[in-house]
């Protein structure tokens, strides 16, 4: 089976190409590196290029009878979706149609959708299903919803079939095969703790203290990156057996808040890390939680790293192999 990976290059999708590699599939990966790294990508072609090159793509999908693509080239930073959210309208939703339309053109019928947990907004009942009402309250989520809907249009009208894979707060690491996650600038909370735990933070922000939680911080879905992998193989599977497309949330139903995740890393990484306590976010919801009922009936996924413990730990791994993985970025 040949798969092309756009963004292949960045967290998830490295993970998701090492993963492919070792279903014994042929991986094409196809990313700019402008939030990626080449030394990321394992046991792939790796093509430099962006979405907005249509003649790129059509030569690319031309050249490859590609079975499916997944997409994982997306913007994900909201707060920079609100600043400049012509950016993330040309990319996350013009590009994709690019992608779309050269697909359509070169035959390629098949097509997973890193989408995201934004799409819902300000929830109104947890856990979350796919049934909660959408209504994005930035454009990061307004862009991935509309790439939903197009999506759903261009199955009806093209034929072609998708999944969409809804992202409540992706986290952890494959350390093994020296790969996890490396955003400039870092925006999620575990990596931000951990490397506050390595020394190379001073001290970790909680935003908030006075939520209708438990301890009073928000609280969140954690799912493990390998697991994300494992649900878009599965996705995969469904798109290649003729069953159709689907429109899953993936999270693993088990919310942990900010103090929590402080605490466990404490422990996990036996490093003492020093707090700052700020105001609350304007838009932080009190909790965010998934109910992936429907991915496990019609999927059969399971998530098998589901502890919080788990998932810090094999994060904290990589974070300890970050000086020889900056010195790979200084030579890439």
């Amino acid at each position: 089976m040949k798969v092309l990976v756009v963004g292949g290059a960045g967290y998830i999708g490295s993970h998701m190409v090492n993963a492919l590699s070792k279903k014994d599939c042929k991986v094409v990966v196809l990313d700019d590196l402008s939030g990626g790294h080449r030394d990321a990508v394992r046991n792939a072609d790796l093509v430099v290029g962006s979405l907005a090159e249509r003649e790129r793509l059509d030569r690319l999908l031309g050249a490859h009878k590609f079975d499916a693509v997944m997409h994982f080239a997306s913007f994900i930073e909201v707060g920079r979706s609100v600043r400049d959210p012509a950016a993330y309208y040309r990319n996350n939703l013009i590009n994709t149609l690019n992608l779309l339309e050269a697909m359509m053109a070169n035959g390629v019928r098949r097509f997973v959708f890193s989408s995201t947990a934004a799409i819902f907004g300000e929830p109104e009942s947890s856990p979350i299903d796919e049934q909660h009402r959408k209504a994005p309250i930035n454009p990061y989520g307004h862009s991935k919803l509309m790439v939903e809907q197009i999506l759903s249009d261009y199955a009806k009208a093209y034929g072609l079939e998708s999944v969409c894979l809804r992202y409540f707060n992706a986290a952890g690491a494959d350390a093994q095969a020296g790969l996890g996650e490396r955003h400039d600038p870092e925006t999620h909370l575990i990596p931000l703790v951990l490397q506050t735990a390595a020394g190379r933070r001073e001290a970790i922000s909680i935003f908030g203290t006075d939520y209708d939680t438990p301890d009073g911080t928000c609280i969140r879905d954690y799912v493990h990156v390998m697991d994300l992998c494992d649900a878009h193989w599965l996705a995969l599977q469904r798109l290649l057996s003729g069953t159709g497309s689907g429109r899953y949330n993936l999270g693993n139903g088990l919310g942990y808040s900010v103090q929590q995740v402080i605490d466990t890393a404490r422990a996990v990484t036996s490093r003492e890390i020093a707090v700052r306590h700020e105001p609350r976010r304007p838009g932080d919801p009190a909790r965010l939680v998934a109910d992936s009922t429907l991915a496990r009936k019609e999927l059969g996924w399971h998530p098998q790293r589901a502890e919080l413990e788990r998932i810090i730990a094999d994060a904290w791994a990589w974070e300890q192999q970050r000086p020889l993985a900056r010195l790979a970025d200084l030579a890439a």
